[in-house]
């Protein structure tokens, strides 16, 4: 199976060199899931020709907002809604769980509340409660018709979004590990988050992270269309 990632944002050089830019990261998380992948730069105006170009797809994370002017950001939105159209299976993470609700005619805005960085434990429908690395101050306020959220906590209402037999997308970053995680706290975060989360986020991150029940949702949903069946 062939999984084409669109690719919406660019890690910086200094973190690039260790860790690699954001498809080669899910490329390693994915890895152990027998797919094959290609990746298009849609961040720099390169496009797939179409949906069939790939079985599945994936958005990534990126620093740019949905609601910003970029060329780039009209031209995603009408391919993801020719995804949909195709009836390809489509997760999105961070900026990429944003811009399908916007392309589905939901809303992400800049959250007046502020950041949410490190290590976020959120509520999952039917399966309690889930740790997970995090990096974002955009989030989606109001889902498309359609969807179910699936995870929430007091910060992120909608942290997961079900779009059913068709998209399933998350906020958090479960392929960001903590070596990635304290990276961005140390080259990206100052001046630009509060001092104060900045700590509290280093601080944390050694608790135990459910990513990988996470990646496994992804690599699922790819596969067959829905989500597992788990208890909580």
């Amino acid at each position: 199976m062939k999984i084409g990632i669109l690719q919406t944002g660019i890690v910086v050089p200094e973190l690039a060199q260790e860790h690699g830019q954001y498809p080669e990261m899910f490329m390693d998380r994915l890895s152990h899931a027998g797919f094959t992948f290609e990746t298009w730069s849609v961040v720099n105006g390169e496009f797939p020709p179409g949906p069939e170009a790939a079985d599945g797809w994936l958005i990534t994370g990126s620093r740019h907002g949905v609601y910003e002017d970029h060329a780039w950001l009209p031209p995603l939105e009408e391919f993801i809604r020719q995804i949909v159209a195709a009836g390809k299976p489509l997760v999105g993470i961070c900026f990429g769980h944003q811009v399908i609700a916007q392309a589905l005619g939901g809303t992400a805005v800049k959250y007046p509340g502020g950041w949410a960085v490190g290590p976020q434990t959120y509520e999952f429908e039917g399966r309690g409660p889930k740790t997970v690395m995090a990096w974002h101050q955009d989030q989606v306020t109001d889902p498309p018709e359609g969807s179910v959220t699936l995870a929430s906590n007091d910060f992120c209402r909608h942290a997961a979004l079900l779009y059913p037999g068709k998209a399933y997308t998350v906020q958090p970053h479960p392929e960001f590990d903590r070596a990635f995680t304290k990276g961005l706290i140390d080259k990206r975060g100052p001046g630009v988050v509060p001092e104060q989360i900045l700590q509290e986020a280093e601080a944390g991150l050694d608790v135990p992270l459910d990513s990988a029940e996470l990646i496994d949702d992804l690599i699922y949903f790819l596969k067959h269309k829905r989500l597992p069946q788990r208890a909580a």
